[in-house]
């Protein structure tokens, strides 16, 4: 499959549709030979539409108008072909009346050989002209594929037959019409899927791991039993719109082969699809699928089918003896149209072969590559320059001693902003990495993250060139250190909150908001009550002319009873925030 500038995080059903071919701009030269909408529904065979033209007869060049008509339509493909052979390639070219209603169409690699709509708006009445081409067949025939809304619709509806003068009378040539396939019968389940089986007979998928979705609503499960040359699957899960899964070679999205389970009214629609790169999925035919049965009740959505385990000659259907990534994703679902699904898709940790030795599985809905990312950031810009700052702002009296060459103090301040500064490289390639490049859907999260990224290699090497300490450039040092530093940090938090949202790390909501507020304000608040107890202490201790031993005695009382609150300050603002990182880090070891 190919590599997607988006996250795993996307496996399967996206985009809104809402006309022919899933195309509400009407670009449909997808469906110009066949003509049928990629909706996966079964078209209505009562055509409520009709097409009219100006004259009956034709000669080359003339110009004849064409009349789509009706009831209200939002889609439409009109085409013209020879009428003794309507499976073949579009005949002659269309010339638009109104440009804003419709648009020509490039079908067969023949200019102009199509119209359809521009738009989704609704329709009553459409007007083209048919431009007759120098060596067009003796019978010409129109016909319009309609959409009234996404699941009914009617394809190929019969226009009148135009001729040349002197053809013989046109008679229809028998078999024109091919007869509906029968779709296969789909039942109603009595009761729910059970786990009792898993890693026994059944191959499953869980999630949480060792969940029963006889026992928990929230537990998303997917089986796979073989019996014999054949695999009966069984999906569940809440839901109110779809669930689905998807065979994959890799973990993108793209050249899949995938199975929908569409909540449609008080029925369950189940679909196989197949996908192809970052688009909507296309519905297949139904024709491969057995004992298609299904399931709702408390919000909960289960559907089964049975599939035989290799397909010869079938497009996009995948042998199911060979080892696959397996998705697993849910969405919301309206009149039958899917939509981008609602979280990132649970994806297996590794291949695996759904016919061999029964096993009981998991998944992520993060990568690998993206935990650690989040992990890495959370540790540099929740703690470690948090920690960092505080000690440079309010403990250089309490730490002033001397550790190996400089003021202990300096020397914790200085490992703990090493730390943040490595942390933050090493998180800032991984995403990189996973997405082989610049991630263009991730809205601003990469682009402040850059922003940190600089700041933070930028403030060690300013430090490493700062003035001595009465040089008459170290205000200045001090004024840019800290703007750079406190720029970096509430850029930062800002990244962080913004990553939280994104597909590849979706954290649960919405405590995810209130814990990173509540770090936020706990970092606030303890460098504001240091603030207080820090202009308290110069308050309290003022040096007098005329009581010198005394006033010493006291600045020494002061000092030591105000490191002494500093440090208490410290440790519990240090227990706080590890609280506040291993919330996160446990997050997101859970996804």
């Amino acid at each position: 499959m190919a590599v997607p500038g988006f996250t795993v995080g996307a496996f399967i059903l996206l985009l809104y549709l809402s006309s022919v071919a899933n195309y509400p701009n009407g670009k449909v030269t997808k469906s110009c030979h066949g003509m049928v909408p990629e909706h996966g529904h079964t078209p209505r065979t009562d055509p409520i539409h009709n097409i009219s033209v100006s004259q009956m007869t034709f000669t080359s060049g003339d110009q004849i108008e064409v009349t789509l008509s009706g009831p209200e339509f939002k889609g439409f493909l009109l085409e013209a072909r020879d009428a003794e052979a309507l499976s073949g390639p579009p005949i002659g070219s269309f010339t638009l009346i109104d440009s804003q209603m419709s648009q020509v169409l490039t079908c067969e690699d023949i200019q102009g050989s199509a119209v359809s709509h521009t738009n989704p708006h609704k329709k009553t009445e459409l007007k083209v002209y048919w431009n007759a081409p120098n060596s067009a067949p003796s019978h010409i025939q129109f016909l319009v594929t309609v959409v009234e809304k996404y699941k009914t619709y009617w394809v190929k509806i019969p226009g009148p037959v135009i001729s040349q003068p002197n053809a013989l009378p046109f008679t229809t040539p028998e078999g024109t019409l091919a007869p509906l396939s029968t779709l296969p019968p789909v039942s109603h389940l009595t009761k729910s899927f059970s786990a009792s089986d898993c890693g026994n007979k059944k191959f499953c998928v869980r999630s949480p791991l060792n969940c029963d979705p006889e026992k928990d609503h929230a537990c998303v499960f997917l089986s796979f039993t073989r019996d014999d040359q054949s695999v009966m699957v069984e999906m569940s899960g809440p839901s109110k719109g779809y669930l689905s899964f998807a065979f994959s070679h890799d973990q993108w999205m793209g050249d899949d082969d995938a199975y929908v389970c569409i909540h449609e009214g008080q029925t369950v629609n189940i679909q196989p699809s197949h996908l192809t790169g970052r688009s909507h999925p296309v519905m297949d035919s139904r024709d491969t699928l057995e004992d298609m049965a299904w399931r709702l009740e408390d919000d909960v959505m289960q559907c089964s089918f049975r599939r035989n385990i290799t397909l010869p000659g079938v497009k996009n259907r995948f042998d199911l003896n060979t080892s696959y990534y397996i998705f697993l994703a849910d969405g919301a679902a309206d009149d039958g149209r899917i939509y981008k699904h609602s979280q990132q898709p649970l994806i297996t940790y590794e291949k695996h072969d759904v016919t061999d030795y029964p096993k009981n599985i998991g998944g992520s809905r993060s990568l690998l590559l993206l935990k650690a990312h989040g992990a890495l950031m959370f540790v540099a810009w929740m703690t470690t320059v948090s920690i960092g700052v505080i000690i440079a702002r309010f403990f250089k009296p309490v730490w002033s001693k001397a550790l190996f060459g400089e003021s202990a103090w300096f020397q914790v301040h200085r490992m703990l902003m090493f730390i943040t500064s490595v942390l933050t490289c090493l998180a800032f390639i991984l995403p990189f990495i996973y997405r082989g490049g610049w991630s263009w859907r991730a809205g601003y999260h990469p682009s402040l993250g850059c922003i940190v990224m600089i700041l933070a290699v930028l403030q060690p090497l300013l430090a490493a060139f700062r003035p001595p300490l009465h040089n008459q450039r170290r205000q200045m040092f001090n004024w840019t250190h800290w703007g750079m530093g406190t720029a970096a940090r509430i850029i930062a938090v800002a990244t962080m909150f913004l990553g939280m949202d994104l597909p590849g790390l979706t954290l649960p909501s919405p405590w995810k908001t209130y814990a990173m507020t509540g770090f936020v304000a706990w970092h606030v608040g303890t460098e504001i009550i240091l603030e207080i107890h820090a202009y308290r202490l110069s308050r309290k201790v003022e040096i007098l002319d005329d009581a010198r031993i005394q006033i010493f005695q006291s600045f020494t009382e002061a000092e030591a009873e105000g490191h002494a609150f500093k440090k208490a300050v410290l440790a519990i603002y240090v227990c706080g925030n590890v609280t506040f990182l291993i919330i996160f880090l446990s997050a997101i070891n859970h996804l």
